[in-house]
């Protein structure tokens, strides 16, 4: 994956004509899944970025990838400069817990800004006869593919309920695209998937095949949220999807994007003051970002250190 930057950084030593100006570098966001909300965010974070390329000279570009956990992974391995990650992720990998106990805190991970809210989101096929999560119980159930932040929110709410994968007869691992037609196609019963909403991920199976939105309640959510600051109780809106008329209550984090100290401050400035700038224009890419508020954004979900970068920006701007 990062044989061009080997290829440019030759390409650097033997150019030592070309003024420093119009060298370009190149950064890669890592997403998650083609359909999921946040491979959207990556495509629009990366359009807005482009549109000044022959000013800062910087490229940027969309890696789809296997989430929360990979993306935060591979930024501190060194071959991802920018990832989207759950909040809850970004918070397990600052302090060095769960899935991140055995590497220990992530002392360089780097906070940008947050998103959009993701509500941990329960969809099941209609003839399952599925009103409640514990009616899962038994079930053939995706509960999201290693290396997701999805896949890390349910083992923890599992656990919350006193119980494993065990819960269910099939705990799938496909990955967010595939897990709505299996849902059609009589494969699983039911998926968990965190994502923002609207969500074409959510829209294609509510419309294929009837399937119903499940509310995420009780006793192990209340305590979830209680205990994690990174939780919060959310509603999906009635109506905002075929066959579901009604609101549903659930729980879920906010989707933010995260980077390294390693990276330097003037391309996590630009990276950050090309959204900001835009903000009005980045809205419009995609309906779950129709609501952001920059105030919130700088600070909601996030728990790894700013950025330096960032923070010159939002300095510049009077919000710090």
């Amino acid at each position: 994956m990062r044989t061009v930057f080997a290829a440019v950084g030759a390409a650097a030593l033997l150019a030592t004509s070309v003024p420093a100006s119009a060298q370009q570098s190149f950064v890669t966001v890592g997403t998650g899944g083609v359909t999921g909300v946040y491979y959207a965010v990556g495509g629009a974070i990366c359009r807005l970025m482009n549109k000044d390329r022959k000013e800062h000279g910087i490229r940027c570009s969309v890696e789809s990838t296997g989430g929360s956990v990979f993306n935060v992974n591979a930024i501190r391995q060194g071959e991802l400069e920018f990832g989207m990650a759950q909040s809850d992720i970004q918070f397990q990998a600052a302090k060095g817990q769960a899935g991140f106990k055995d590497a220990g805190p992530f002392g360089e991970l780097r906070a940008v800004f947050s998103v959009h809210p993701e509500p941990f989101t329960v969809l099941a096929r209609k003839e399952a006869g599925v009103k409640t999560f514990a009616d899962l119980k038994g079930k053939r159930f995706n509960v999201g593919n290693p290396g997701s932040g999805t896949r890390n929110s349910m083992e923890e709410l599992l656990k919350a309920m006193g119980t494993d994968l065990s819960f269910f007869s099939l705990a799938a691992e496909l990955k967010p695209d595939e897990h709505g037609p299996a849902l059609c196609d009589n494969k699983i019963d039911g998926f968990f998937y965190g994502v923002g909403h609207p969500s074409a991920n959510i829209q294609d199976p509510t419309t294929a095949c009837s399937a119903r939105l499940i509310p995420l309640t009780g006793p192990a959510v209340e305590a979830l949220v209680k205990e994690r600051p990174y939780y919060a109780v959310a509603t999906i809106p009635g109506g905002l999807y075929g066959n579901n008329p009604d609101p549903v209550q659930t729980y879920g984090v906010t989707a933010t994007l995260v980077s390294s100290s390693k990276v330097p401050a003037e391309t996590v400035y630009r990276i950050t003051k090309a959204v900001f700038d835009n903000l009005e224009e980045f809205k419009k890419l995609h309906p779950a970002f129709a609501n952001l508020d920059p105030k919130q954004m700088v600070k909601a979900g996030l728990s790894a250190p700013l950025h330096d970068g960032a923070v010159k920006y939002y300095k510049e701007k009077g919000w710090m």
